[in-house]
């Protein structure tokens, strides 16, 4: 069965989270993914932790399906080598610090004018131009610079993403202008040249509150698990835990106050007419759902939620995602090799043509002996290589 990116070759200098996530949604798709690696440890995202059966849980996450080769690109050989590689490539992605691929002889233009077709994308936190240009960048900081703290967390007291939110959209922004450079070059039979910068990414995830504070106008009040704008909408407690739920408009009010709360008396109270009357109103509103939900266990209240037909979620942890009935009566997982042993992994998204590619997450180096004798390097050429880098 064809997949969609099949026969594509992506080489992909990387490391944390932003161009590995990035070339594995090109991997789950079908392409060739070579991914080159310091040979003296590799991707540092390998040792942030054990935690997923002796690999690192970011790297699990972000690197299977891929082919691991080892180059030391301090040494001429390597770079070399690298640039065999790429001659025959048909996307480059890099997340190094701006300038340091061009400093390597690896900029957009030179790899261009030796291989036209090639597709190179660069990531970085601020993009290669501008005041912040050479400026380091990490996920929280971009959290910061992007509005994004200003907008989660409480009113004084603002919370960071509890994932890599910045370094995902960032990945995704690249994943999803590779794929319009794609199919671009079926028309003009050009590659091209892509910069995402992880600032830019976020501040498009950013539109609604920007726009919510346009032409001087006050941004949206952190609200914690709740909506700065839509209400009643968040986490409330239960007699034995809690329960997540949202209101869209005055047709769930009014079935939200009849069959949940059994006051009919709400239903029709002018106080609570439009989203912006039961926002006016919070403590009232707050008042009546606290008084019926602490009688209630969380499956009592679960049970008049969905009678209502009103928008709820349990509040899962990370065992209940792993357990979750909906993922596994889809058949979403499915076991991946590890080295030394297998762990499961979420299917991503496809069309019902074809199936994804779910391959092992690989070993530092595992695949370099065999794409160094794929490149042509003589058994001589590719054992010196093979040498130096165990010498780096």
């Amino acid at each position: 069965m064809m997949r969609p990116l099949d026969d594509l070759l992506v080489v992909s200098l990387e490391q944390a989270i932003a161009a590995p996530y990035a070339s594995r949604l090109l991997a789950d798709q079908g392409a060739r993914v070579i991914k080159v690696e310091r040979p003296d440890g590799g991707d540092f995202a390998r040792q942030y932790d054990s935690r997923a059966r002796g690999v690192s849980s970011h790297f699990v996450w972000t690197n299977r399906s891929k082919e691991s080769l080892t180059l030391d690109l301090k040494r001429p050989d390597g770079v070399a080598a690298l640039k065999r590689l790429l001659a025959k490539a048909d996307v480059f992605v890099q997340n190094l610090a701006p300038g340091a691929a061009e400093r390597l002889g690896l900029g957009a233009a030179e790899l261009r004018a030796a291989n036209p077709r090639l597709i190179t994308c660069a990531i970085s936190g601020y993009g290669k131009s501008g005041p912040y240009g050479s400026k380091k960048a990490y996920d929280l900081l971009i959290q910061a610079e992007a509005g994004f703290l200003s907008v989660t967390g409480w009113p004084g007291e603002p919370v960071k993403a509890g994932i890599s939110i910045a370094d995902i959209a960032a990945g995704v922004s690249a994943y999803n202008t590779i794929l319009a450079a794609i199919l671009n070059r079926h028309k003009t039979g050009e590659g091209d040249e892509i910069e995402v910068s992880m600032l830019e990414a976020m501040a498009e995830w950013m539109g609604f509150p920007m726009y919510f504070a346009s032409d001087g106008e006050a941004a949206p009040t952190p609200a914690g698990a709740g909506h700065a704008t839509i209400f009643p909408y968040g986490p409330y407690d239960t007699a034995d835990g809690a329960v997540l739920f949202g209101l869209q408009n005055d047709r769930e009010w009014s079935a939200f106050a009849r069959i949940v709360l059994q006051q009919e008396a709400l239903a029709d109270d002018p106080r609570f007419k439009g989203n912006s009357g039961r926002a006016a109103h919070k403590d009232e509103v707050n008042g009546a759902i606290h008084a019926v939900f602490s009688t209630l266990s969380t499956a009592e209240a679960m049970a008049r939620l969905e009678e209502a037909k009103i928008g709820t979620a349990s509040v899962n942890d990370m065992a209940a995602l792993w357990a979750h009935p909906q993922l596994q009566a889809r058949g979403r997982w499915h076991e991946i090799g590890l080295p030394g042993g297998t762990i499961p992994a979420l299917a991503p998204l496809t069309g019902a043509g074809w199936t994804p590619r779910l391959d092992p997450v690989p070993a530092l180096g595992a695949h370099t002996a065999s794409i160094l004798a794929e490149l042509g390097l003589s058994e001589e050429e590719a054992a010196a290589l093979t040498d130096n880098e165990k010498d780096a």
